[in-house]
């Protein structure tokens, strides 16, 4: 797996680097939540910036 630090100047923010990672590993976002016990709906939340929580 990569890991995805911030560099100066470097905007790309949580919500973008869950939608890479989950892209990469070619997981929808249901199988994505699965692995951690959230709803496919959280996931899209979490990328499009409306809830971290």
């Amino acid at each position: 797996m990569r890991y995805y630090h911030r560099k100066e100047g470097d905007t790309m923010n949580i919500g973008n680097q869950i939608a890479t990672i989950r892209k990469e590993q070619q997981l929808t976002q249901e199988k994505f939540g699965e692995l951690f016990h959230v709803t496919r709906q959280t996931v899209s939340n979490w990328e499009n910036g409306v809830s971290l929580r």
